[in-house]
């Protein structure tokens, strides 16, 4: 059985991208209720030198818009530089699932032998097949960031279970 790379990326992202937004409801609501600072959440991190819960839904972002700008040959989506509050970052989420579901289908479909070039954020560039970047690069660092977000969230004593993480069965 073969799948897609369109289901293999998009398929995977965009039901993700929607629980991220959805984990941070539940961290606005938890604010909400015990009257905390939105912005103290968004900073939070697990450890001193690892990105913090905004940087981590910046990070699952940009993962799933790269990975399926390379595929599909297309230019990425930009994201603002600006410091996002809770609201901000869901609507970059929602930026993010219609860009990638605005790709073609055809186009990354057919991507799997095709070569993509990565570019780190240091400038540095790291070869790839399509194939190869989405499934042992893109999809493993989109799954680390959304599950470090989560992770911050319940470190944070935001009330989620494994279903807010999973979302519904699909």
């Amino acid at each position: 059985m073969t799948i897609p790379l369109y289901d293999a990326s998009v398929g995977v992202f965009v039901p993700y991208l929607g629980n991220l937004s959805a984990l941070l409801d539940h961290a606005a609501a938890h604010a909400k209720t015990r009257n905390i600072d939105p912005a103290v959440l968004l900073n939070m991190r697990l450890y001193p030198n690892m990105y913090s819960l905004k940087q981590q839904v910046g990070e699952a972002n940009r993962h799933a818009v790269v990975a399926g700008a390379l595929l599909a040959g297309h230019a990425p989506h930009v994201f603002p530089t600006t410091d996002p509050d809770i609201p901000e970052l869901k609507l970059r989420i929602s930026a993010a699932i219609d860009f990638v579901q605005g790709l073609p289908r055809a186009a990354i479909d057919t991507a799997a032998d095709k070569e993509v070039v990565f570019t780190f954020k240091s400038g540095a560039t790291r070869a790839f097949t399509g194939k190869s970047l989405l499934l042992t690069f893109s999809v493993p660092q989109f799954f680390f960031h959304i599950t470090t977000a989560y992770d911050i969230l319940r470190h944070a004593g935001v009330d989620l279970v494994k279903k807010d993480f999973l979302g519904p069965p699909r």
